[in-house]
């Protein structure tokens, strides 16, 4: 069996149950499918290597599975949600992982929300495959949480653009080949108002990306990127001229459904293991028989879960492509706090251990110390707790706006950091 599986959308779920297991028969392999029966993803670990799955992947995607309710145009089955869910159940024991997690989440939504067919049809089947894959370039030195005063510069060349600035904190740029970039377009509008939204092409001249040292000692998961006259062709604008901001806000949605946590459909938990890691340690070192740390991790318990639920219900919007909407912040906030008190729970439960260990080759840190570590970004990355309690607060309960001065004056006149 290759190709798009020949499910109708029309099909009864024993039918969508029938047909994706009998291509989890045939196409997984029996090693894995014998370690999920063992144990799960712990046992797939030990006998699938990331090499091994990167070069088994292109079957995956050829079967529509990935995203099972896209249009079959765009590597899809073109199945309504509730049957996403019963494709999901069947897949879930063997930890088959959506790769090009930036594509998918952040890109995709933007095709599909302002992008023309002939956009779609060019680059959805190919972030589908992981042939592809992207990064997103937003945030400068001068503009992160207020990213609309952003200060790179698209000149317009007969059908080309010439992009002028930099980027910074871009996740993953080494390893991409396109990014969703924002450029201003009109200096004398709004600071709103004069933003185009572009896909560039990283492999050219003009395209500078330097990786930032993390405290974790990661290098290259977060990058810098110099623009010195990058061309992008018009035909890879997305949205009208000066309407990148409408178009940015569906990658924005997108971007915080996929960093909040378990449920979320995207990257799960970004920095460190979960509540049963923490669970598991607590037995392993006789702590959960102190009665105080078993409230506080069945309170962690409780909490994961409600994020868990609360996420489900807007996932269905990211696997169809689009944007979830002002509620994917919701999950946002919830996830950065509780992620770290999390890891915090877990490096507590290590004791000493988790302030001195025994050196490495690579100098690697332990894996619980390096997700303690890399938590402490999760309530800035895919924009800051405080911005998206704004969202909430404005798009979500219908407050009113956070006062703004500058908000109808040029951006030239707008004072920037």
């Amino acid at each position: 069996m290759s190709g798009l599986l020949p499910i109708e959308p029309t099909a009864s779920q024993a039918e969508v149950e029938a047909a994706v297991r009998d291509w989890i028969a045939e196409q997984v392999p029996k090693p894995w499918r014998d370690a999920a029966q063992r144990g799960g993803a712990n046992e797939i670990r030990k006998v699938r290597s990331r090499a091994d799955y990167l070069a088994w992947y292109p079957l995956y995607a050829a079967s529509g599975l990935v995203v099972p309710n896209w249009p079959r145009e765009y590597c899809g089955l073109g199945l309504p949600n509730r049957m996403v869910r019963v494709i999901e159940a069947e897949l879930r024991p063997f930890n088959l992982g959506r790769l090009n997690a930036l594509g998918l989440n952040l890109a995709a939504p933007a095709l599909f929300a302002h992008g023309s067919e002939d956009q779609r049809l060019r680059f959805l089947p190919p972030i589908v495959r992981n042939e592809e894959k992207w990064c997103q370039l937003f945030s400068e030195p001068g503009a992160g949480s207020d990213l609309a005063s952003l200060a790179t510069r698209a000149t317009r060349d007969g059908d080309e653009w010439i992009l002028t600035g930099q980027k910074v904190w871009t996740t993953w740029a080494l390893e991409s080949d396109y990014g969703v970039i924002l450029a201003r377009t009109d200096a004398d509008s709004p600071k709103r108002q004069g933003i185009t939204y572009f896909l560039l092409h990283l492999h050219q001249p003009g395209v500078d990306i330097r990786p930032l040292k993390q405290m974790t000692g990661d290098v290259g998961e977060f990058n810098e990127v110099f623009l010195e006259g990058a061309r992008v062709p018009d035909s890879q604008r997305v949205g009208a001229v000066g309407d990148g901001w409408k178009v940015a806000n569906a990658t924005l949605s997108g971007e915080r459904q996929m960093v909040s946590g378990s449920g979320s459909g995207g990257v799960g938990r970004l920095g460190g293991g979960g509540i049963e890691a923490a669970v598991r340690a607590a037995r392993e070192n006789g702590a959960w028989a102190d009665a105080t740390v078993r409230q506080r991790l069945m309170r962690l318990y409780s909490e994961d879960r409600i994020r868990d639920l609360t996420n489900q219900r807007v996932r269905a919007t990211i696997r169809a492509g689009r944007s979830p909407g002002p509620e994917s912040s919701i999950g946002k906030v919830h996830q950065g706090s509780l992620n770290q008190h999390l890891q915090e729970a877990i490096v507590d439960l290590m004791g000493a251990s988790a302030m001195a260990w025994p050196a490495t080759d690579d100098g690697a840190l332990p894996f619980a110390v390096h997700g303690f570590l890399r938590s402490r970004a999760n309530t800035i990355e895919g924009g800051t707790t405080e911005v998206n309690k704004n969202i909430i607060g404005e798009r979500v309960l219908g407050l009113p706006r956070e006062p703004d001065p500058w908000h109808d004056r040029p951006w030239r006149e707008v004072p920037r950091s």
